[in-house]
């Protein structure tokens, strides 16, 4: 089958994935040639080095796709990279969609608002942010001197104004407390400021409190004064990096004496740091700068940060022209990649590689710290629990309800004392009526076994089959260690669910919140870990994990069923259609917030409906839950 699969390798580009006898997915690659590309791997004699040759060892099965370009498979790849981070390939540990700041000046009253995603819808986009809190921290700056609106654009229409015009933090166009064009100039000057523009905007504000001050409205010129004051203090936090306004990213790349890399990143706008990142990368053992930088760059502009129009590097990429392509692409523009050799672009890099080597040097001592940290915390464990052995896999289990409604819980796992979110599940409770915690854990617990156990039956027989050492993963991975989040009643439920399905020997606790005590089953006394033990805050970990992820997943239900709740009262409005809504908006907040056109283009819907929907909504009094936490 495999060898099959290998003659009928087209010579087109496209994206490559190897995967092991288990169907794991070891490795994504892209090629100009399919053919020649894979081919090259199984060649008797090809020098290939010592990661790639365990790969190769492992590859049992492979599967190909077709792009257009050499391009399109770039992009393919470093998609397929992210979403399955495959254990052969490079990989970005660090990876996140970056806060930008949107201003639509297009709009009859544009506002200024934090968006992670950016889109072709005319708007102007201002950053990356490294930071959501730099954010906040720059549009409440940004309000004491243009007193934006901040409402969403049904909420304009309501005929009272908010706190903020109150305190002088908005012009009101809810009431029309300032002509449109008033407010567009003030939008504008915004836009400028965040363009790095802020010398000719501070120009302006200065002109317009002498004009106060000479018609003797002091009070106009304090107000003035003090906008003038609070821009002077944004612009004194960025640091000057070069004499003319350019917009670049400065990259650093350092490597360890163990195989570690670590990448800086900084982001030049208008010629001031706007700010910097550092980014762990896995995966770069034995591989060339070039390659990694290659991977790096490429996985992290097809992610949330849009590329600027040039990116300094310390060295040239492999596949520079592919990369400079996908780049294009992505930004809509040309982008420039440059090695700078001497001058101010040159000492720019070396200070970003500084910066990397330092950033490597923390991260390395870091991570150190925290794995002896967990590994003495597991030995504490197995001392305290008395258990057979050091616990490398924790499951944690919780309820999530109210008032029986929406019955929900979840299941966290720590490996090696670290989460791994790729191995939580969530359940929805089916058999319990009720508020009964005792019911909802002995059958999520009961289901969780029953279906590991059966997965590993089932891989029992098929390695028998095989001749092959079975592996397990999944729920077919037993753990070493459960921990329940309740008192004995939860505990009992959850040991009774477990000896049913014939893994009673797991050693199971119960950690009660109230006075942080471990109960188990045998025992009436309670086992009290020392508050500041590393055992104590690993059980902690797991307990506050296995709270947040399954009272997530029930605000995610009561959230839905409130929608649809509002929508079945829309006119036109059915089942599909509500399917539809639910599946594209999180909640009523969001489907307001949407233009007609948003709506119009989903499936089965038109112009009129998407007017009537918007009309409804605007007019009714929603008590549904907002799309932003607050």
């Amino acid at each position: 089958m495999f060898e099959d699969k290998l003659h009928r390798l087209p010579d087109r580009p496209g994206v490559y994935l190897f995967r092991d006898a288990a169907g794991t997915l070891l490795y994504v690659g892209k090629a100009v040639s399919l053919k020649n590309r894979v081919r090259s791997y199984f060649q008797a004699g090809r020098g290939l080095e010592a990661k790639t040759q365990a790969l190769v060892a492992l590859i049992a099965d492979l599967e190909f796709i077709v792009t257009d370009s050499e391009v399109e498979a770039l992009l393919l790849e470093s998609n397929l990279i992210k979403q399955h981070r495959p254990k052969y390939n490079i990989r970005l540990r660090d990876d996140k969609q970056y806060p930008y700041l949107r201003l639509d000046l297009n709009a009859a009253w544009p506002r200024l608002e934090l968006v992670r995603q950016i889109r072709s819808d005319g708007a102007r986009y201002f950053g990356p942010y490294p930071h959501s809190s730099a954010v906040w921290e720059t549009m409440e700056t940004l309000r004491r001197v243009f007193p934006y609106r901040s409402c969403s654009d049904h909420r304009l229409q309501q005929p009272h104004p908010c706190l903020y015009y109150h305190i002088h933090r908005c012009l009101a166009p809810c009431i029309r407390a300032c002509t449109e064009g008033a407010y567009r100039q003030m939008a504008t000057e915004m836009a400028a400021f965040l363009d790095g523009r802020e010398d000719a905007v501070l120009q302006r504000l200065q002109e317009r409190m002498d004009a106060a001050s000479a018609e003797l409205r002091f009070e106009d010129a304090a107000e003035w004064r003090d906008r003038i004051a609070a821009l002077r203090s944004v612009r004194e936090k960025q640091k000057i990096t070069t004499r003319r306004g350019e917009s670049r990213d400065v990259l650093g790349l350092a490597r360890g004496e163990h195989g570690q890399t670590a990448v800086q990143v900084f982001f030049v706008r208008e010629g001031k740091v706007a700010g910097r990142e550092g980014f762990w990368l896995a995966g770069t053992e034995d591989q060339p700068d070039d390659l990694v930088l290659a991977a790096f760059v490429q996985q992290f502009y097809t992610g949330g940060a849009i590329p600027p129009r040039e990116i300094l590097l310390p060295c040239a990429l492999s596949d520079a022209d592919a990369t400079s392509a996908m780049l294009r692409t992505r930004a809509g523009r040309e982008v420039r990649l440059m090695v700078p050799q001497r001058g101010d672009r040159r000492r720019l890099v070396e200070m970003v590689q500084k910066n990397a080597a330092e950033y490597l040097a923390a991260e390395v001592w870091r991570r150190e710290r925290s794995r002896s940290a967990r590994a003495t915390g597991l030995e504490e464990l197995r001392v305290a629990l008395g258990l057979p052995r050091v616990p490398e896999r924790i499951e944690c289990y919780d309820n999530s309800n109210i008032q029986g409604a929406f019955p929900v819980a979840a299941m966290v796992v720590l490996e090696q004392g670290v989460p791994r979110l790729g191995e939580y599940r969530k359940f929805r409770v089916k058999t319990v009526v009720g508020p009964d915690d005792f019911a909802t854990m002995r059958e999520i617990v009961g289901r969780r076994f029953a279906r590991g156990m059966k997965e590993r039956q089932e891989r029992l027989e098929d390695a028998g089959e095989e001749g092959i050492e079975p592996g397990f993963d999944g729920f077919a991975h037993l753990p070493d260690l459960v921990l329940i989040d309740g008192g004995r009643g939860q505990l009992s439920a959850a040991r009774e669910a477990m000896r049913a399905c014939g893994v009673g020997d797991i050693p199971t606790f119960a950690l009660a919140k109230e006075n942080e005590w471990l109960f188990r089953e045998e025992s009436p006394d309670p086992i009290i870990l020392p508050r500041p033990s590393g055992a104590l805050r690993l059980l902690q970990l797991a307990r506050d994990e296995a709270h947040r992820f399954g009272l997530g997943y029930h605000r995610q239900l009561r959230g839905r069923a409130q929608v649809a709740s509002t929508l079945q009262r829309i006119p036109g409005v059915g089942d599909k259609r509500r399917k539809v809504l639910l599946q594209h908006f999180p909640s009523i907040d969001a489907i307001a917030q949407a233009t007609v056109e948003e709506i119009a283009s989903l499936p089965g819907f038109h112009r009129a409906l998407a007017e009537e929907i918007l009309q409804y909504l605007h007019g009714a009094e929603v008590d549904g839950p907002s799309d932003r936490d607050v």
